[in-house]
């Protein structure tokens, strides 16, 4: 067992929560909002067909997003609900229930590691504090030799940044490169969200 993220104990005091947040979406799309900003810029960090591990997946619109451009994608998620949201909608992929403190993917029979590993939609947010270096550890453990991994989220969520860039190098990951915004836009001591592509300490 580990300790909850605050997603879990969001949808266990609240089940209807989940479907809420598909319906937003789902929402966005249908009124014709642009949702592949981060998709388009996470496509560009990769060559063609890669394997990519869309971390805290939701409802796998990010992914998804990939998936159609051609590469291989595997989702996992706490959330039941979300995860089956993906398999119907985007059935061409692996939609995962799984709790990212202890991803452990060549036990669920994926053994492959993955040429980018992705976490937006401030899931790193919404981690429980004890979990946030095993997280990173298991992401690290899943990437490729020259894999790497971007990872995204807002200020205002307990997790300071500072705390972040020290937690990614206890999990045995450098920071390349840190920005504000999907659109490339640096990060500054001002930045209220971060979007941080790393790879493996060598």
């Amino acid at each position: 067992m580990v300790e909850p993220s605050a997603w879990t104990r969001t949808i266990a005091a609240d089940p209807e929560h989940s479907h809420r947040y598909a319906a937003r979406w789902r929402r966005l799309a249908a009124e014709g909002h642009d949702l592949d900003g981060e998709a388009r810029m996470l496509d560009a960090t990769v060559g063609r067909g890669s394997r990519i591990l869309d971390a805290g997946c939701g409802t796998g619109r990010v992914g998804g997003r990939l998936a159609a451009l051609g590469h291989t994608v595997v989702g996992v998620d706490v959330d039941t609900a979300l995860i089956d949201y993906a398999k119907a909608d985007l059935p061409g992929s692996t939609w995962l229930v799984g709790d990212l403190a202890l991803l452990d993917l060549p036990s669920a029979g994926i053994p492959e590691p993955f040429d980018l590993i992705f976490a937006a939609g401030n899931v790193l947010g919404f981690l429980a504090p004890s979990t946030r270096v095993p997280v990173l550890v298991n992401l690290r453990n899943h990437l490729a030799e020259n894999g790497r991994v971007v990872l995204a989220y807002g200020a205002g969520r307990g997790y300071p940044f500072e705390d972040f860039f020290a937690d990614l190098a206890m999990a045995g990951l450098t920071l390349d490169l840190a920005l504000s915004t999907w659109e490339l836009h640096p990060f500054t001591k001002e930045s209220d969200f971060l979007v941080a592509i790393a790879r493996p300490s060598r």
